[in-house]
């Protein structure tokens, strides 16, 4: 690359010049290439240790003028390719123009004056893509490229100067991360290190430091452990290294949640040494975290932040926080944890304005809002640019927001006083009402729906007056009242300002009446709930009558939520919960539906109408419980982890028993999956997730170490699992809520506590209390920390998991071993997974789904295939290779979708490396046969199979055709157009015998070979023998076999073109009926090309698949050749069967078939082998009726022992992997030929 024009003092100190003229020097670095001695060993180790390389490339050029001392460098290159191209440009362009100056200044001006000319424009055309890195950094990537091989399409996101422990000694060099593979380089006197570990093979990362290793992160895979220290920012290095493993985890779990988000927004001032990745990646941190804290849509984006103070008028005081700016929000956080949160959405705001500033409150900002609520923030380092920021944002909004009448509504209440209890309850309900939430269903539906507009718990409650519930009504009233005065004091609805005192509320119980309306507030669902208005009602319009894996699963779970419960009892309620639940499944077909998701909604929906309780269930699926809900249930196991951790800290004396008796995995998922909904009165559960809205998963966490705490003495007396699991159940059947107003529910759990002695009742309220006094020291960071550790080691073990299910379900015959086939899978997924981060437009990268059978959910294409099969392959072909593997693809994709399993790809690589020669021969002989061809010649095949059958064999075909399936295949055809009836299971038991009938194909049954394929054969043999050690050998071998072939099937046209003039009159008419109208001899003359050309002028169809069509082989009326020379009397069926009969896989045409002039392998045609291609020159069309069969081909070649030695010869399949895994990085972006080339 070129570089601006800096002095260099000293020209040869650590070079070496190479190249010179009267105004250049093109110099080496010492140490880099072949040689350099003791010197070159040091500066090596200089340039690692001192990170000089990564400033100074290996290569440079110099400008200088003969009588002065300094020296320029204009340009630097990584390779000698790249500088020696830098160096043509200089001589051609400027060698001459430099000479008509006379001063050495001018000569030097012009010199600087041109370089910096090339650099601006060489930017200039850069400047569209955005961001360019700088120097440095570019610089640093080209050598980790170059280093370890990467493709272009992999990308640096950062490097850091560090040790890596190598036993214990510490070797200094450089670590690079790139966006899916953690390197390490160091060079060291000699001695090199060279690192590259995917983060997707990552199952451990962790930063420690023990007497060892001072200091370091920790980074294991299933095969190694690695140590690397002395950092100069361990903490941001970490935090880097975490983003991208997380990254990778995220693409095992969810290949769509992988691909990168374009709309990230990128700093104005990019810093000197950080690559635009870094910055995008470190973006994405601060938004997920912003989410996180405010409950926000997924979608929203950070803008900025910026420190400030807020006016908190319920205690009259500047609290100082950050002041967070997105899209559609403004936040404010301040520093101490508790003392206030709050979320204004702009759809609120009604003036954003400049207050007048003193010493008392500088740059004060007020911001209004619908609901007559004015915030001041004060302390504003860049207020206007701040305003400008939030007017820019005002202005996208749209003018009637979609939620208007319900913002109205909402706002109304914010300043409404209480006048009564019954009161604030219809009015809470009224703005997750809106006049018509289903209206986009039928008129009959709707009033069929009264959940629509209100929770069940009011439809089937008794409407007993608190004055007559004594005790447990004034408690409630004074809740309500409680809450009350918070709205008075503290706001209402979204811009709520959220406080230690909206806590201490929260854990003192949600009364029934207001808790919907704080649920929908407290986990955000409110805002999308408003910004979406009649989402819910049109998907449950289009759901309706939309039957799935899901529904069906739905329809099952629908009596099972809450049977005890009497909104439940009726169709009403369970209506309401299958819209709600099929809405949802419909809207996230990743997760559908999955158990504990009814018991989960059933209680959503008793608190509030079908709308609400449809997006608190995305709030708690998508944000809340981030994938608890998918097929494998990874974010429970994963909480589940965390869990078995914080019982290690907070409980060491009880955690080594839990672990004895596995009882944590036991109960943990039940509770976390269902929020204690399912293991505690309903009374109870109601309070814990009243606080789980509010804090999220860590009160859940907190609850579970409380539980084992009341019940360590008792669990640490039980002697197995069902014992603790009875402990457990008893405990937990009789946490009681005696504050709770509804009658009591009878709880199913409660059967366990049958005994002598009844258990003593808990009250919720005091677990509560104990779990926040014991374990609040757990704070959301940490558990997201602990969740990072803990969700590598799920996956890791998930994919473990897969690996072994996808190599069981391999047939025991298949010859590899469980170690060599768990290797096989390996690097057939990690070729799956390199095309997502080098190629996401391929479609196995498209169509990759977790939910899929674990067989399915790793699939190829063909060009990966490709890029496998030359690296696998015993049958390496040179540049062949690539063809042979499109065949291998084509021949191994049996449904035709363009994608092939783990399954599929070891029984091609297996029918190459097992079996004897007879099945190693079958296989090189089906891949130059259809349906190895490729589309555009099976097209053709068959076209012509249409219109020709060779003899009373496929007349017979035909004829049991007919008998066994022509008149109920019509009916069949009929029945899946009108699409309404049944499937016929007939069709599906003929295709399961076919498919046992091709597992016992005989060499009998393989179609016979026509002229243009057996020359393909033979020139494939050719090239698979060309870097044989045993290769002339080899070449005469076969040589003579071919040479023989071609006599053989010369001698079978022969007889055949004899024969066939005998017999044409009699089978013309018969073989014309069954297929089409045209006579064979209209076919022969409809499929002539204009002018016949000479079949050798096009040879060469290796390369070029797109060559115009060429002459089309046409059967010959008697059919195929015999041969065998019988008589030409009618034949039986028996002998038709074995050697006359040719199938449609051999009628192809010749233009399709890759076939390169032969006449220059003279090793391979020779005596009378010419005359086969003498008449296909004096014709004008390819030999229709030359064919030779597998046994002929097979019995030539047992008497040759050089080519019998040859497939007999045993391969080791593992050293191939080994290789292939070294390389596998190095091939998303080359070519074909390339890769044939560094493979093969």
């Amino acid at each position: 690359m070129w570089l601006g024009p800096e002095e260099v003092l000293v020209a040869n100190a650590l070079w070496v010049t190479e190249r010179a003229n009267p105004f250049f020097v093109l110099q080496r670095r010492r140490g880099h290439g072949k040689g350099g001695g003791l010197t070159g060993l040091l500066v090596g180790t200089l340039d690692v240790v001192l990170d000089s390389s990564a400033r100074v490339a290996p290569y440079r050029i110099l400008h200088q003028t003969q009588d002065s001392q300094v020296y320029w460098t204009v340009a630097c290159g990584s390779s000698r390719k790249e500088i020696t191209k830098h160096w043509e440009w200089l001589e051609n362009n400027l060698l001459q123009t430099l000479s008509i100056f006379d001063t050495e200044e001018d000569i030097t001006t012009f010199v600087k004056g041109k370089i910096h000319g090339i650099i601006a424009e060489e930017n200039k055309n850069l400047q569209p893509q955005g961001d360019e890195d700088p120097g440095k950094f570019k610089e640093a990537e080209l050598k980790m490229r170059k280093q370890f091989g990467m493709p272009e399409g992999e990308k640096l996101v950062n490097y850091y100067s560090c040790s890596y422990w190598k036993g214990r000694v510490p070797r200094q060099g450089w670590l690079y991360l790139t966006v899916n593979h953690l390197c390490f380089y160091s060079f060291l006197l000699g001695k090199e290190v060279s690192l590259v570990v995917q983060w997707v093979d990552v199952t451990r990362l962790e930063k420690n430091a023990t007497l060892l290793f001072p200091e370091s992160i920790r980074v294991d895979t299933r095969d190694q452990e690695l140590f690397f220290s002395m950092f100069l920012n361990i903490s941001e290095t970490f935090k880097l290294m975490e983003q991208l493993a997380n990254l990778a985890m995220r693409q095992l779990l969810d290949s769509e949640g992988f691909l990168e988000d374009k709309a990230l927004p990128r700093p104005p001032r990019p810093h000197s040494n950080i690559s635009a990745l870094k910055r995008d990646l470190d973006a994405r941190a601060k938004n997920e975290c912003y989410c996180a804290t405010f409950r926000l849509p997924g979608d929203e984006r950070l803008d900025g932040h910026t420190g400030c103070t807020l006016w908190t008028p319920f205690n009259k005081l500047h609290i100082p926080g950050q002041m967070f700016i997105s899209s559609n929000y403004i936040c404010f956080a301040s520093k101490e944890e508790d003392a206030c949160h709050l979320i204004i959405p702009l759809r609120e705001v009604t003036i954003v304005e400049k207050a007048d500033s003193s010493s008392v409150l500088p740059s004060p900002l007020s911001i209004s809002t619908k609901s007559k609520m004015t915030f001041l923030f004060a302390n504003l380092k860049d207020r206007d640019f701040l305003v400008q920021r939030i007017s820019d944002f005002l202005q996208k909004m749209p003018s009637k927001p979609p939620g208007n009448s319900r913002a109205g509504r909402k706002a109304s209440i914010v300043d409404s006083a209480p006048e009564s209890s019954p009161a604030p309850q219809e009015v809470s309900e009224q703005p997750a009402s809106p006049t018509s939430p289903l209206g986009g269903l039928q008129g009959s539906h709707a009033q069929e729906a009264p959940t629509a507009s209100q929770g069940l718990l009011k439809l089937f409650q008794r409407n007993t007056p608190m004055e007559d519930l004594g005790a447990k009504g004034a408690k409630e009233k004074m809740k309500e009242e409680s809450w009350h005065i918070h709205f008075f004091e503290y706001g209402r609805g979204m811009c709520m300002y959220r406080t230690a005192r909206t806590r201490e509320l929260v854990l003192k119980g949600i009364p029934e009446s207001l808790r919907g309306e704080l649920w929908l507030l407290f986990s955000g669902a409110w805002n999308e709930m408003v910004t979406h208005p009649g989402y819910y009602a049109e998907l449950v319009e289009k759901s309706t009558g939309k039957y799935s894996l899901a529904t069906e699963e739905i329809e099952r779970d629908l009596h099972r939520s809450m049977p005890e419960h009497p909104a439940f009892q009726n169709e009403l309620g369970i209506a309401a919960l299958r819209r709600v639940l099929t809405a949802y499944a419909f809207r996230n077909p990743t997760i559908g539906y999955c158990q504990a998701m009814n018991i989960v909604t059933s209680v959503l929906l008793l608190y509030g109408s079908e709308e609400e309780a449809f997006w608190l269930l995305v709030a708690l699926c998508e944000r809340m419980l981030p994938d608890y809900y998918n097929t494998r249930v990874v974010g429970a196991l994963v909480d589940q982890g965390i869990f078995e951790e914080l019982t290690r800290d907070f409980l060491p004396q009880l955690s080594e028993k839990m672990q004895d008796l596995g009882v944590i995995p036991s109960i943990s998922l039940s509770w976390f999956l269902t929020l204690f909904l399912s293991v505690m009165p309903f009374e109870s559960a109601a309070v814990i997730v009243d606080c789980f809205f509010y804090e999220g998963i860590k009160v859940i966490l907190q609850v579970a170490l409380a539980i084992l705490d009341a019940n360590m003495e008792q669990l640490l007396g039980c002697s197995d699992e069902g014992e603790a699991m009875t402990v457990l159940g008893r405990y937990l059947d009789n946490v009681v809520n005696k504050q709770s107003v509804s009658p009591p529910i009878p709880h199913l759990h409660a059967l366990l506590t049958s005994g002598d002695d009844p258990p003593e009742e808990v009250d919720i309220f005091d677990l509560l209390k104990v779990s926040y006094e014991k374990f609040s020291s757990l704070r959301a960071e940490d558990i997201e920390q602990m969740r990072f550790k803990q969700r590598l080691k799920v996956i890791q073990s998930l994919e473990d998991t897969a690996k072994r299910s996808v190599v069981r379900a391999i047939p025991g015959d298949i010859g590899f071993s469980i170690e060599e086939l768990e290797d096989l899978y390996m690097v057939f997924k990690a070729k799956q997974l390199a095309s997502q981060y080098w190629g996401s437009s391929r479609p196995a990268a498209v169509r990759r789904d977790p939910s899929l059978p674990y067989l399915e959910q790793y699939r190829i294409d063909t060009n990966q295939f490709q890029e496998l099969f030359a690296s696998l392959t015993p049958w390496a072909c040179g540049s062949h290779t690539s063809v042979l593997a499109g065949r291998m693809f084509r021949l191994l994709d049996e449904n035709k979708d363009s994608l092939i399993n783990f399954k599929e790809f070891v029984t091609g690589i297996s029918r190459m490396y097992h079996g004897d020669l007879t099945e190693k021969l079958k296989v090189l002989y089906k891949l130059h046969l259809p349906p190895a061809l490729s589309p555009e010649e099976a097209e053709s095949a068959l076209e012509a199979t249409h219109y020709f059958t060779e003899n009373s064999s496929s007349e017979e075909a035909l004829q049991q055709e007919e008998q066994e399936g022509a008149g109920n295949g019509i009916q069949e055809k009929r029945r899946e157009e009108k699409g309404t009836s049944p499937p016929d299971y007939r069709h599906y038991l003929r295709m399961w015998a076919k498919e046992k009938e091709v597992q016992k194909e005989t060499i009998k049954d393989l179609p016979k070979m026509n002229q243009e394929q057996f020359i393909e054969l033979c020139k494939t043999l050719y090239n698979m023998f060309s870097e044989d050690p045993m290769e002339q050998d080899l070449y005469h071998a076969i040589a003579t076999v071919a040479s023989l072939l071609l006599r053989i099937g010369e001698v079978g046209r022969r007889f055949s073109a004899w024969s066939g003039r005998g017999e044409s009159r009699d089978s013309a008419p018969e073989e014309g009926e069954p297929p089409a109208p045209h006579t064979p001899q209209d076919v022969a003359q409809e499929l002539q090309p204009p002018a016949a050309g000479d079949p050798q002028a096009k040879a060469g169809g290796d390369t070029h698949l797109g060559k115009a069509p060429q002459e089309s082989q046409v059967v010959g009326e008697g059919g195929g050749g015999e041969g065998r020379g019988s008589p030409p009397q009618p034949l039986s069926d028996d002998e038709t069967k074995d050697d006359m009969s040719m199938s449609s896989y051999s009628v192809v045409s010749t233009g399709s078939l890759q076939c390169e002039d032969l006449a220059d392998d003279t090793v391979l045609v020779g005596g009378e082998a010419h005359s086969p291609v003498a008449t296909t020159h004096s014709g004008g069309a390819v030999d229709t009726d030359w064919c030779i069969s597998f046994e002929q081909i097979l019995a030539s070649i047992l008497t040759e022992s050089v080519l019998v030695n040859f497939f007999e010869k045993r391969v080791d399949i593992g050293l191939k992997i080994k290789d292939q895994r070294k390389v596998e990085r190095q091939f998303s972006t080359s070519s074909d030929h390339e890769q044939s080339a560094v493979l093969g």
